[in-house]
C-alpha cells in the first residue's frame, strides 16, 4: 500500500521547496503513511534544532593564518606559532565581556517587548471583536499583527480573530493565551497553552497544527473546537471534516460529530461519538484516564455492552490500545456489528496489520460519517435494533 513513500521528497518539502501542488500531494501521503509521518517529524525537529545552533563569525585573518601553518607542515618547516589569545578571552575581561552581553540583550529585550508590530518576517492578522487583547505585553484595538514567536492573549472580556495566512481563521474566545509558532507554504502552527480556541480550515490535510501541553492537533480539512484546561488537559469537538489528535506513536483520528480528550503524560484518548449514551462515556473515560486495572477491564466490559454500530469509531482505536483477550473481545463485538471486508481477516486484524486495519476503517467510515451509506440498509438496521444507532 505504501509502496510509493515519499522520503526523498521531504527535507524539500520541510524547507517549502516543492511546487503547491505536489506539496498537497506528499501531505496526503503522509497522512496515511505512519514511516513517512515519522520521518518528516525527524527532519522537522533536526531543522528546529539547527535553527538554535549560534553562528560565531571567525578574525579576518584566521584563514591567512590556518595557510601559513599548513604550509609550513607541508615543507618541514617550524609550524606556525598559535594564534595569540584574543584580548576578550583573558580571565581580567572575561567578566567584563558577559555583562556587557547581558546589558544588551535585556536592552533589547526591554525594547522589543512592547512592539504592538511583529520583526520583520511572515505575521498573522488579527482582528479584536470584543475587549483588547493583547500582543506580547501591548493591547490592541481594532487590528493587530501576529508575529512568529509572540503570544495573543485575551482576558474574561476580551475575544478576537486571527486570519491562518490564507487558508482559514481561528476565532479566541475569553481567558485564552495562544502563540504564532510558524507560519510556511507546507506549515502554520499554534500554540494554544490554555483557554478555547474554534478553527475553521479550508485547505489540504496537515497543514495547519495545534499545539497543546498533552497533544497536537493537526487538521485534515475542517472545522473544530478545542479547549485546554488549567491542568494542560484538552478536549477536541469536530463540527465537519476531520481532525487527527497525535503525541508520539499514540494518534487519534475525529470526525464530524466526534469528540476526544488528552491528558498530559498519557496523550490523546480514545475519540467517541458526542450522542453516545452516559455510561458508555464514563465507561471510555475510566477505559481510558483510569490507571487502576481492575477498573479498566470493568470499564471494557460496561463499553462493549453499550457500543452501538457508530460507536466502532471508539472500538477500532480501541484494538490497537489492548491486547491479548481484550482485543478479541472488541474485535468480536465490531464484528457483530459490521461485518468485515471480504480482503480482512480475523488474524490479521488481531495482529494489528496495518493495510487490513485502513481497509476496515475505510468501509466503518461509511458509517462514522453517514454520507455513504444506503438508507435502506441503514433503515433495515435500526429495525432490526435501534439501540444500536
Amino acid at each position: 500500500m505504501f509502496s510509493n513513500h515519499v522520503t526523498n521528497e521531504l527535507s524539500a518539502y520541510c524547507n517549502g521547496e516543492l511546487s503547491t501542488e505536489r506539496a498537497r500531494d506528499v501531505a496526503e501521503h503522509i497522512m496515511s503513511c505512519v514511516r513517512c509521518r515519522s520521518r518528516c517529524e525527524e527532519i522537522k525537529l533536526g531543522a528546529k534544532l539547527a535553527e538554535h545552533v549560534p553562528l560565531e563569525t571567525a578574525p579576518a585573518d584566521m584563514w591567512a593564518k590556518i595557510e601559513s601553518a599548513l604550509e609550513g607542515q607541508l615543507t618541514g618547516n617550524i609550524p606556525a606559532p598559535p594564534l595569540p589569545r584574543a584580548w576578550f578571552w583573558r580571565p581580567q575581561f572575561a567578566a567584563i565581556t558577559v555583562a556587557v552581553v547581558a546589558v544588551i540583550l535585556i536592552g533589547a529585550w526591554w525594547v522589543l517587548r512592547d512592539r504592538t508590530t511583529p520583526p520583520a518576517g511572515p505575521s498573522w492578522q488579527v482582528a479584536t471583536l470584543n475587549g483588547r487583547p493583547t500582543i506580547g505585553s501591548t493591547r490592541i484595538t481594532g487590528q493587530g499583527q501576529l508575529g512568529v514567536g509572540q503570544w495573543l492573549e485575551t482576558d474574561q472580556n476580551s475575544s478576537a480573530q486571527i486570519n491562518v495566512a490564507s487558508i482559514g481563521q481561528v476565532q479566541v474566545d475569553p481567558n485564552t493565551r495562544i502563540r504564532l509558532v510558524q507560519t510556511q507554504p507546507t506549515e502554520h502552527r499554534l500554540e494554544l497553552a490554555r483557554g478555547q480556541m474554534s478553527a475553521r480550515i479550508w485547505a489540504p490535510p496537515r497543514l495547519f497544527f495545534v499545539d497543546t501541553p498533552s497533544a497536537v492537533a493537526a487538521d485534515l480539512g475542517c472545522a473544530y473546537t478545542l479547549v485546554v484546561d488549567d491542568s494542560g488537559g484538552s478536549l477536541l469537538r469536530v463540527t465537519s471534516g476531520w481532525v487527527a489528535l497525535e503525541l508520539k506513536d499514540r494518534e487519534s483520528i475525529v470526525p464530524a460529530g466526534a469528540a476526544c480528550q488528552t491528558r498530559p503524560g498519557i496523550g490523546p484518548g480514545t475519540p467517541y461519538f458526542e450522542d453516545a449514551g452516559p455510561d458508555f462515556l464514563n465507561a471510555l473515560a475510566d477505559l481510558d484516564f483510569q490507571p487502576n486495572k481492575p477498573a479498566k477491564s470493568r470499564a471494557l466490559n460496561q463499553l462493549l455492552q453499550r457500543a452501538r454500530v457508530k460507536d466502532t469509531l471508539t472500538l477500532w482505536h480501541l484494538l490497537a490500545r489492548v491486547d491479548g483477550e481484550e482485543r478479541r473481545r472488541v474485535f468480536e463485538k465490531m464484528t457483530s456489528l459490521i461485518e468485515l471486508p471480504t480482503d480482512v481477516t480475523r488474524d490479521g486484524i488481531l495482529k494489528l496489520d496495518q493495510e487490513m486495519l485502513t481497509k476496515w476503517k475505510d468501509k466503518l467510515e461509511f458509517y462514522w460519517v453517514g454520507s455513504s451509506v444506503d438508507p435502506k440498509s441503514i433503515k433495515d438496521l435500526k429495525t432490526a435494533d435501534p439501540k444500536k444507532f
